[in-house]
């Protein structure tokens, strides 16, 4: 399976004025926006690394899924959530020729944890022999900041601000992520249930 991010958090969307708050920059010197490109990516990073541990996205934006065979013959756990729509389904053959399934097909079934794509009529569309189903989808909290949860922007914030202030170290673990972070996570994060349960 693959899935892709067809459109990037918009530097817009990303809460720098609320990050020089949260660390306490000074404000009001003519040099105020200097390190907002700095600050900018840390935020970025740090949304990154969130969306990645609890499976969640945050800022709205558009992914394309592609995947060789179903889960389930009549339902399919998407990768992220919350997924808000499905904007397209695309049967591609062996050959590299792709079909659109008709929108009547399917539907979206909205879970804060485990959003998933139905058959209409008890089963979905059949993947042609050696090839795949990609599905576009748009999926994420909100489009702008204030939409995210707040204890997930309260993580994202913590987060950016450990990477900011350990800029310089270059020996901390891989995946390192300060306690107060995690809690806040916790809760967010997919449980599996066992070998059966949906990815």
């Amino acid at each position: 399976m693959m899935l892709i991010e067809e459109a990037s958090v918009p530097v817009s969307a990303l809460p720098v004025a609320a990050f020089k708050e949260h660390l306490r920059l000074g404000s009001g010197f003519a040099e105020d926006s200097l390190q907002d490109g700095v600050l900018e990516s840390f935020l970025s990073a740090a949304m990154s690394a969130v969306e990645a541990r609890t499976g969640k996205i945050l800022i709205r934006r558009t992914f394309g899924w592609t995947v060789y065979g179903w889960r389930d013959g009549g339902a399919q756990g998407l990768p992220v959530a919350p997924v808000t729509q499905i904007l397209e389904v695309t049967l591609t053959d062996a050959q590299g020729v792709a079909v659109t399934v008709a929108s009547s097909a399917y539907q979206l079934v909205q879970d804060t944890h485990r959003p998933t794509v139905r058959g209409v009529a008890g089963a979905l569309p059949g993947i042609p022999t050696n090839g795949s189903v990609t599905l576009r989808f748009e999926a994420g909290f909100g489009a702008i900041w204030a939409e995210i949860p707040a204890d997930l922007r309260q993580a994202v914030l913590l987060l950016a601000a450990h990477y900011y202030e350990f800029r310089q170290e270059t020996t901390l673990s891989e995946g390192c992520m300060p306690f107060g972070v995690t809690s806040l996570l916790e809760r967010y994060r997919a449980v599996r249930l066992g070998l059966g349960a949906d990815q």
